[in-house]
């Protein structure tokens, strides 16, 4: 089951709070072990700093995209 949680610093360590749903629905104990899958999440926005601050509609953009492809 994918979750998303925030890195927490503990002393010198850090460590990730499980929701207390996901630990009764998964059954977790103290001292279990568990497989862990680290994915960082994504900064999209200066793939998209072009428009960011540009209100258009669907269609506008879409003619942006295409300009130069039937040329």
């Amino acid at each position: 089951m994918a979750r998303e949680v925030v890195i927490k610093k503990w002393g010198n360590s850090m460590g990730v709070l499980l929701p207390k749903k996901l630990i009764e629905k998964e059954n977790l104990k103290e001292n279990d072990k568990v497989f862990i899958e680290i994915v960082k999440k994504a900064d999209l926005s200066d793939i998209f700093g072009t428009i960011k601050n540009r209100k258009i509609t669907g269609q506008e953009f879409k003619n942006i995209v295409k300009e130069g492809w039937l040329k």
